[in-house]
């Protein structure tokens, strides 16, 4: 099965801080890297480190093309992915301070051009049983679950970053949803951890769900089962990408239809690791580092 992934493709301005900067603060970094991120561009670059085939959709400008290849030397097939002449690339403005807390400022630039005919064009070449993966980084969510669903394709989505017009996208349709503890409490206006999770399947029982709360671990629940896994203790270097990095893991994981205890363990490992190195994409592991990493533990 292959993942069709529709998401953002970022160049990432990262910037070492001793702090966040503060309004009227000049504030000096002892860091620059320039380096290609996004959530969408992670999430496909985990995935094809996961060794799962993952087509990546989206745009970016011209002049950036070379990140294209970054993603290519990855493992992630391209083919759909549309290089703009007339618009700038998607890019973030990242600090990271010495704890590896990070501060992030967003342009949407050409992640925002997908059009009905990208849409059609991707989704033509899958199969039944592929999925497609979103993100909340692009245009056109609505649209996307709506093609997918009507083929008849498994569906993940990341609202990340979350926003209030999430609640109007057709989330029944979808497959997985993958939040984090502030997105469920923004989708459910619950902020205990057990009151999230009955309003989840309340309001969506076709779904199945994962909630990750960080260092406490990540919940996996739909109508009949639930299970949990603890995070790994690691000392963090920069969080820029660990939850993309749990996406595309624990995608590849549940793809292969191993049982929910083992696809949070394979993700929670991946992120674990993911956090250990500076960059986003640059940081995500292989699967031969995760797996080496889970031997270690036992």
């Amino acid at each position: 099965m292959a993942v069709f992934n529709f998401g953002s493709i970022n160049i990432d301005h990262v910037y070492s801080v001793p702090h966040f900067v503060q309004p009227g603060e000049t504030l000096s970094s002892k860091d620059y890297q320039s380096i290609l991120g996004g959530k969408g561009a992670n999430q496909s670059v985990a995935l094809a480190k996961a060794e799962n085939d993952v087509f990546h959709v989206g745009a970016i400008g011209s002049s950036d093309a070379a990140f294209i290849t970054q993603m290519k030397s990855a493992g992630v097939n391209c083919a759909h992915i549309r290089e703009m002449s007339d618009v700038a690339s998607g890019h973030a403005i990242i600090q990271v301070t010495p704890d590896a807390e990070n501060s992030i400022i967003l342009f949407g630039g050409a992640n925002q051009t997908l059009s009905h005919d990208h849409i059609a064009t991707a989704l033509a070449t899958a199969k039944q049983g592929d999925w497609v993966l979103l993100q909340n980084e692009t245009n056109a969510i609505a649209d996307i679950i709506d093609k997918a669903h009507e083929l008849g394709l498994n569906i993940a989505f990341n609202p990340a970053p979350m926003t209030e017009s999430v609640k109007s996208l057709p989330l029944q349709k979808l497959s997985l949803l993958v939040v984090n503890e502030i997105e469920a409490e923004q989708l459910t206006g619950f902020n205990d951890i057990e009151k999230m999770k009955q309003a989840l399947l309340a309001a969506y029982p076709s779904t199945n769900f994962v909630v990750t709360l960080g260092k406490q671990g990540a919940w996996y629940i739909n109508q009949e089962t639930s299970a949990f896994c603890e995070a790994f203790k690691v000392k963090a270097v920069d969080t820029t990408a660990a939850g993309d990095t749990f996406i595309g893991f624990f995608l590849a994981a549940f793809q292969r239809q191993e049982s929910a205890e083992e696809a949070l363990r394979y993700a929670s490992a991946a992120s674990a690791l993911a956090v250990t190195k500076a960059g986003a994409a640059p940081s995500i592991p292989s699967a031969k580092e995760v797996h080496d990493f889970l031997i270690s533990q036992k």
